[in-house]
C-alpha cells in the first residue's frame, strides 16, 4: 500500500496539485505545504474549533480531515476571507474590528469560518442562533459578547449589501 499520493484541491481560489502523505491532516497540508498558517491547531481532536476551514462550503474541522480527503474539492480558509481584489475586510472581519470580536485571535479565524456559513445559511441571525453556531469554537479571552455582537452586525451588513446589489452582495465564499 502507498504512503503518498497526489491531490489536487482549490484553495482560496488558487489550484495547488501536490504529493502527499496518506496520513496528512488538511490542517498540516495548509500550514506548511501551502505556508497558510491562519489556521491554527489548538486541540487537535476537533473539540476547540481553531481548525475550522470551509470545504466545499461547509464548515470542517482542519485537523480531524486528512488532505486526501480534500482531493478534488474547494477549501477556503481564514487568508481567503477578504475580498480577492486585496482592498477591505469581509464585512464579518469589519464587524469583528468595530465590535472587539477578538482579543488574542487565536480561536479568531476558526470562529469567523465558522459564523461565515452560519450567517451565509441564516441571513436574519438572531443571538440564540448565534451562540450555537459557535458553541464549537473555544475562547478563552473574550467572554463572547463582542463575537455575538459582531457577528449580528455582520448579518446586517451583508443584508444590507445583499437588498443594494438586488441579491449579489453576500460576498461569502
Amino acid at each position: 500500500m502507498s504512503t503518498h499520493r497526489n491531490v489536487s484541491l482549490t484553495v482560496n481560489g488558487t489550484l495547488h496539485e501536490k504529493e502527499i502523505e496518506v496520513r496528512l491532516t488538511l490542517a498540516d497540508f495548509l500550514r506548511k505545504r501551502l505556508g497558510l498558517t491562519g489556521t491554527h491547531l489548538g486541540c487537535e481532536h476537533g473539540v476547540c474549533g481553531a481548525c475550522t476551514v470551509l470545504v466545499d462550503g461547509r464548515s470542517a474541522r482542519a485537523c480531524l480531515m486528512l488532505a486526501v480527503q480534500a482531493d478534488g474539492r474547494d477549501v477556503t480558509t481564514i487568508e481567503g476571507l477578504a475580498p480577492p481584489s486585496g482592498e477591505g475586510l469581509h464585512p464579518l472581519q469589519e464587524a469583528f474590528r468595530d465590535h472587539h470580536g477578538l482579543q488574542c485571535g487565536y480561536c479568531t479565524p476558526g470562529i469567523l469560518m465558522t459564523l461565515v456559513e452560519f450567517l451565509r445559511d441564516n441571513p436574519a441571525a438572531t443571538e440564540d442562533g448565534v451562540r450555537e453556531a459557535i458553541s464549537g469554537n473555544l475562547c478563552r479571552c473574550t467572554g463572547y459578547q463582542g463575537i455575538v455582537d459582531a457577528a449580528l452586525d455582520a448579518a446586517r451588513r451583508l443584508g444590507a449589501a445583499d437588498t443594494a446589489t438586488g441579491g449579489r452582495g453576500r460576498d461569502a465564499p
